[in-house]
């Protein structure tokens, strides 16, 4: 018996650093870039970047359930970026770079907050968490470049000074849950 894939879309910042991490865990299927959370039919990378859309740049995750818990891309999703910054991560800056959850189910909103209560209360960060958790909406896809931005531009500046260390992170923190 199969179990059906759920759906996870979360906003950490660029898209390109979520979706190289997201890519490597066990019981992730697959990984998207997109926008969610605006106001712009069919926004574009150009109309996003100017953050009067109202959108973030998320992944859409499809995940098992059976193999990695909702609660588990969670906690991978608060060590990968600073949950603390206000529409921001490291240098970008914008509403489009927001640390956010869009839920697809009531429990999947119980689980997140569960979770930003556990991240809280074992003081990983010093700052208070400013994680947004809201509706999933209309999922845009993103361009096709921006899609397995890092798997196809490892020598990328950006790439090599951002992704790359939050991929490294990523595997040394959670090597067991890394697929094969």
């Amino acid at each position: 018996m199969t179990t059906a894939l759920e759906t996870a879309t979360l906003a950490g910042g660029c898209f390109w650093c979520v979706e190289a991490v997201f890519d490597d865990l066990k019981g992730v299927h697959s990984v998207e870039s997109g926008y969610m959370g605006g106001k712009t039919l069919n926004p574009t990378y150009e109309d996003i970047c100017t953050g009067r859309t109202g959108h973030a740049e998320v992944i859409r995750i499809g995940f098992d359930p059976a193999a990695v818990s909702f609660a588990d891309i969670l906690r991978v999703f608060f060590t990968i970026h600073d949950p603390t910054t206000l529409n921001r991560q490291g240098n970008d800056s914008g509403t489009q770079y927001r640390s956010a959850i869009f839920y697809h189910s009531d429990a999947q909103q119980q689980t997140a907050q569960e979770v930003i209560a556990e991240v809280t209360r074992e003081g990983l960060y010093s700052g208070a968490v400013v994680t947004e958790v809201t509706a999933a909406s209309t999922f845009y896809v993103a361009e096709n470049y921006h899609q397995e931005y890092f798997a196809r531009n490892p020598n990328q500046q950006y790439c090599m000074f951002v992704v790359a260390p939050k991929v490294s992170k990523f595997r040394k923190e959670f090597a067991e849950r890394l697929k094969k």
